[in-house]
């Protein structure tokens, strides 16, 4: 087993999937780097932890085209998914903590699919934290883009392609049960329709403005125990672009810098963090990568990293 402080492993390894091929728009294939360059390899390092970082995984180029039967670049987002839930699986079977860095989010799909498989096989529960400002929970019917990006949630609980809906072996990979959503803003009118059928758990910008953060975070980890599996799923949009520019999809109201960082350190706190998606960071809409720095810096404190000093609590 790998070393653990609070049962979270400390052995941890970066997986770059430097693809834009699900996404509107271009540039998300280049935030792997950005967040090299944010130096978060030696960051995580700087909370204690043993990092390896294994470069970037290959797979199709982004051929742009218009969508077929409302998905574009299927086999193509199959491929990459495909690369990225063998990665991941890899990792898990080392007792490591997989970090995926992004990439559009499509990606999730191959990264949670490879958790749900090896929860599965260890007899483990999971709880999936989807930090973003959307919903992802389109269809080839419902999406008014076909952008594969915005289909991940729906995909992992069964309702997509064949091909991605299976990747993992069973189908669905996810109970809707064990979502829990946070931060969303903007939902297409059908996509609303259907989260409300499937009894997705959402606490949506409203919620946290009215209820904060702290009582968010209370129930959205409530229940969370030594035979949890807690995956994050980070896309960077899930901020406020006022502080975070460098995302395709930039939606206004997002969570403050402090939001964010006290979301992060209460899911640090409850040392279950076993594996991380960081997503849709586009560097060339950035101003000086401003965006992968705050990235790197919240991800500090998913491991650790307290802005806080308390007796008898962590200093960092």
């Amino acid at each position: 087993m790998a070393a653990t402080i609070d049962g979270m492993a400390r052995e941890v390894t970066l997986i770059g999937a430097p693809t834009d091929i699900g996404a509107g728009r271009r540039g998300a294939s280049m935030g792997p780097e950005a967040l090299r360059v944010a130096e978060l390899g030696p960051t995580l390092e700087g909370q204690g932890l043993r990092v390896e970082d294994r470069g970037n995984l290959a797979g199709p180029a982004n051929p742009w085209l218009a969508p077929v039967d409302g998905y574009r670049h299927l086999p193509q987002v199959v491929a990459w998914c495909r690369a990225v839930h063998d990665a991941v699986h890899a990792e898990l079977a080392r007792d490591r903590l997989p970090i995926v860095l992004g990439g559009d989010h499509s990606l999730a799909i191959g990264s949670i699919a490879a958790v749900a498989r090896r929860c599965r096989a260890a007899g483990r529960k999971l709880r999936v934290l989807w930090l973003d400002a959307h919903a992802d929970f389109n269809t080839s019917v419902l999406t008014p883009s076909g952008n594969l990006h915005g289909m991940p949630v729906a995909c992992l609980c069964g309702h997509g392609p064949r091909e991605l809906v299976e990747l993992a072996g069973a189908a669905p990979a996810l109970n809707p049960k064990w979502i829990r959503q946070i931060g969303i803003r903007s939902v297409d009118a059908g996509e609303k329709r259907f989260v409300h059928a499937m009894g997705l758990e959402v606490f949506d910008m409203r919620y946290i403005d009215e209820m904060g953060m702290r009582h968010t975070m209370e129930l959205a980890l409530a229940t969370l125990d030594e035979h949890t599996h807690l995956h994050v799923s980070f896309d960077v949009d899930f901020l406020d672009p006022e502080i975070a520019p460098g995302v395709g999809t930039t939606v206004n109201g997002g969570p403050t810098y402090r939001e964010a960082q006290l979301c992060m350190e209460m899911i640090a706190d409850t040392g279950r963090l076993a594996s991380l998606d960081v997503m849709e960071l586009n560097p060339a809409l950035d101003l000086r990568n401003r965006t992968a720095e705050l990235a790197v810096d919240l991800i500090e404190s998913l491991f650790g990293k307290s802005t806080l000093m308390r007796a008898g609590g962590r200093t960092g």
